[in-house]
């Protein structure tokens, strides 16, 4: 006893978290499914004047939740907090916008393929002088706390950047003069700039860089959640549903949707 008290104590010293017994088994038998999405990234979550949260990655939750048969329930999470969420079983599925990397597989069950995947690049004041990557060379650019290229864009580029939690406080720091521009997803981006409060004084003038794939992911050990959730991303791709999706809020369908749509659509 002695010593399985010792093995369970290193384990949670080490950062172990145990997943619920069979997740998907327990959403279908509360008959709720509770998803993380992001609530301050229009338009893939976000609130609409009502409050309830809106956008791409609600309806990919809608969606599976209609597939289980069970009422959905959104959770708001934001980068630095994701992934303590679906260790801690706050939610039962993660869309959130995360980047796919190795230290982000060690953590989460990942879901393979990958059912997004976007380009780095920058809200831009306007009035910054910067016509290239290269100009950004010590200029302050605000950013999100806990997205991955933020060392690589100052290491490559040698820019400062200033990071905040969530995408709220970097573009009040954006509208303040704190910075330069916002460094965070173009999707994002793209997404600001459909609004004029954004699109009369900022722009996105660089090409998008350092392409990454984003993942879905469930808790370690829930291989049959892991499993329904592959069966229902190939099913996406196949019928064009997140093409769809990025059509339906305004955003320009990327490349990736379209590759895998056509590498999908006649299975």
């Amino acid at each position: 006893m002695k010593t399985l008290l010792i093995a369970a104590g290193l384990a949670l010293a080490l950062g172990a978290v145990p997943a619920q017994a069979d997740v998907l088994d327990s959403v279908k038998k509360k008959g709720v499914l509770v998803v993380g999405v992001k609530a301050d990234y229009k338009p893939f979550g976000f609130r609409d004047p009502s409050g309830a949260i809106v956008g791409i990655e609600p309806d990919l939750a809608a969606d599976v939740a209609k597939r289980l048969g069970v009422k959905l329930e959104l959770i708001p999470v934001v980068s630095s907090n994701r992934i303590e969420f679906l260790q801690q079983g706050k939610i039962d599925l993660m869309i959130a916008t995360m980047s796919d990397k190795p230290e982000r597989r060690k953590v989460t069950l990942a879901i393979d393929p990958p059912y997004y995947s976007d380009s780095v690049n920058i809200l831009l004041s306007k009035k910054a002088k910067v016509a290239g990557w290269d100009d950004l060379k010590g200029k302050v650019l605000c950013g999100t706390s806990g997205a991955w290229y933020n060392k690589e864009v100052s290491a490559k580029y040698g820019a400062e950047v200033k990071a905040f939690d969530g995408s709220e406080k970097p573009l009040f720091a954006l509208k303040g003069g704190e910075c330069i521009g916002y460094l965070y997803d173009q999707t994002f981006v793209q997404g600001k700039l459909l609004d004029t409060e954004w699109n009369t004084e900022f722009a996105m003038p660089l090409p998008g860089i350092m392409e990454a794939p984003w993942i879905l992911a469930v808790a370690p050990g829930e291989d049959a959640f892991a499993k329904f959730m592959t069966d229902t991303t190939l099913d996406w791709m196949k019928t064009g549903f997140i093409l769809a999706e990025e059509k339906k809020w305004g955003i320009t369908p990327t490349d990736y949707a379209k590759r895998m749509h056509d590498k999908h659509k006649g299975s």
